[in-house]
């Protein structure tokens, strides 16, 4: 069922072409400087993961992340 819902999701943010979005929006903030971050649709995807398993911290939301999606 979950897996289900993260599919639709998935799909929801695609077909709306969320990426560009989030792109878009981000560039101004970006640094010519460091490491590059994290695309940030996908910071945006793992932070609704957070919210919809109920997980209050960024630490928690790396590791489920990275545990198994």
């Amino acid at each position: 069922m979950v897996t289900f819902f993260y599919d639709r999701l998935q799909q929801i943010l695609r077909k709306a072409d969320f990426d560009a979005f989030a792109e878009k929006l981000c560039k101004p903030f970006y640094s010519d400087k460091g490491r590059p971050s994290i695309p940030p649709g996908r910071y945006f995807r793992m932070h609704l993961v957070g919210y919809f398993e109920g997980i209050d911290s960024e630490g928690g939301i790396e590791w489920r992340c990275a545990d198994s999606l």
